[in-house]
């Protein structure tokens, strides 16, 4: 087929504002546009083994896990994520390192070039599509690919992955996703294939009960936590026991903070020793290399410890669930510390119970509010506080100024925690970085 090539010289900025113009989410969830654009490039997705990842929270940490384990087993592999915290280039990594601004622009172009259907592409399918390429011309042998939004309709959906991964459910999203846990459900176990094995985290008995039908009525091989593989917390240590599908592994730590990191660890693993056994055990996985690979991990913007004195904390905590994790940490790490709590949330969530989940210990709330359209104004935000918390409340709509201010009225021993987006902690993260960090 000839295709009437669009000629340009853009330069990586002139890439990405086009791309962040485009429409979030599209006119209708469907993957006839990415399908299309795929095969003008002749469906890189094709020539690489991938891991499909899908659920509500702990997406971008489990395939974090699975893609530092497959490079420390020497295979080159790619991340696909998102969002970012602070540039583009981190969606796509390749053995743990963000893509060059040129290959970006290369992408990007060659995208564009083909995305010649009736509805043009949306900036997720823009981007997805971009992976794929990217990956495809690094020659990778591996992408673990995250999900956006879903999972049946999302942009990903198009791999037929080695293994899949749905982590866990919770509300959100509920425009496109559906009101309840089965409608989430049904839209995350979407990305089950025929015959291709899948592990979860899903615990609610709505979920879990539509995910085993669905495995079932795909012939998908179904591996449940706490059921087909659990973990073991060894006592006074912060190390635990994983008791897996075929094998077991002692003294494995999580590598990033809060309790809720072991059941991901556990989620890695077993994708991983299913990847292993779908091999014939071609694709080897030690104990020393799942360790190895887990101490290498990072996942920056959750219960990240950007600064010491006063200690500094960003986490994106960006649903109702996430933000009770973080409140839970908090309660356990910080009781009896002066907490300033930094919070922006975007105009899709739950609010006022994220507020009460996350400022249960502050002493004073900043509100303050992304650099994007969707951000809820502030003013909302201390309005919803005001009915159940006594702390401090103030209103600085920069997210930057918010943070300076905190700093510079915070004592040594005190904590800030930033969080309640991944916009607001991505631009929380820059500011610190470039101006607080020596």
């Amino acid at each position: 087929m000839l295709l009437c090539l669009k000629m340009n010289n853009e330069s990586y900025k002139d890439c990405l504002d086009k791309l962040f113009k485009l429409g979030r989410f599209g006119i209708k969830l469907e993957l006839d546009t990415i399908s299309n654009i795929l095969k003008f490039l002749n469906s890189p997705q094709k020539n690489y083994k991938t891991i499909h990842i899908a659920g509500t929270n702990g997406k971008g940490s489990i395939g974090t896990y699975i893609s530092s384990i497959l490079t420390q087993a020497g295979y080159k592999t790619a991340l696909y994520t998102s969002p970012h915290l602070v540039k583009f280039n981190e969606r796509f990594a390749i053995n743990g390192k963000p893509v060059s601004d040129n290959e970006i622009v290369n992408a990007y172009k060659a995208v564009d070039n083909v995305d010649l259907g009736k509805r043009k592409a949306t900036f997720f399918e823009m981007a997805t599509a971009m992976a794929f390429y990217i990956f495809n011309k690094n020659k990778v042998e591996f992408a673990v690919i995250e999900t956006g939004m879903g999972g049946r309709f999302d942009a990903t959906n198009i791999v037929t992955p080695e293994v899949s991964v749905i982590s866990n459910l919770s509300i959100e999203h509920t425009d496109y996703l559906g009101s309840t846990i089965k409608d989430i459900a049904r839209e995350k176990a979407g990305i089950i294939k025929s015959g291709r094995p899948v592990v979860t985290g899903v615990s609610q008995p709505s979920g879990i009960e539509f995910i085993k039908n669905k495995a079932k009525e795909k012939s998908a091989p179904l591996y449940i936590f706490k059921k087909d593989f659990s973990i073991r917390k060894t006592p006074k240590k912060n190390d635990f026991l994983y008791k897996g599908i075929f094998c077991s592994f002692k003294n494995i730590e999580t590598p990033l903070k809060g309790d809720h990191q072991r059941e991901n660890t556990a989620l890695a693993i077993a994708a991983l020793e299913l990847l292993q056994a779908k091999s014939n055990n071609k694709i080897e996985f030690t104990e020393s290399i799942i360790k190895k690979g887990l101490k290498k991990a990072k996942w920056p913007g959750r219960l990240d410890y950007l600064l010491e004195k006063p200690c500094v904390i960003i986490d994106g905590a960006h649903n109702q669930h996430a933000s009770k994790i973080l409140g839970t940490y908090l309660e356990k790490n910080f009781k009896d510390k002066k907490i300033t709590s930094v919070i922006g949330i975007l105009d899709d969530k739950p609010y006022e119970q994220m507020l009460k989940n996350m400022t249960t210990l502050s002493h004073r709330i900043i509100f303050t509010k992304a650099k994007t359209g969707r951000s809820i104004d502030p003013l909302i935000l201390k309005t919803a506080a005001s009915k159940f918390s006594k702390a401090e409340l103030i209103i600085m709509e920069d997210v930057g100024k918010a943070c300076q201010f905190a700093m510079n009225t915070s004592k040594d021993e005190d904590i800030i925690c930033i969080s309640g987006s991944l916009y607001v902690a991505g631009e929380a993260k820059k500011k610190i970085d470039n101006e607080f960090k020596s």
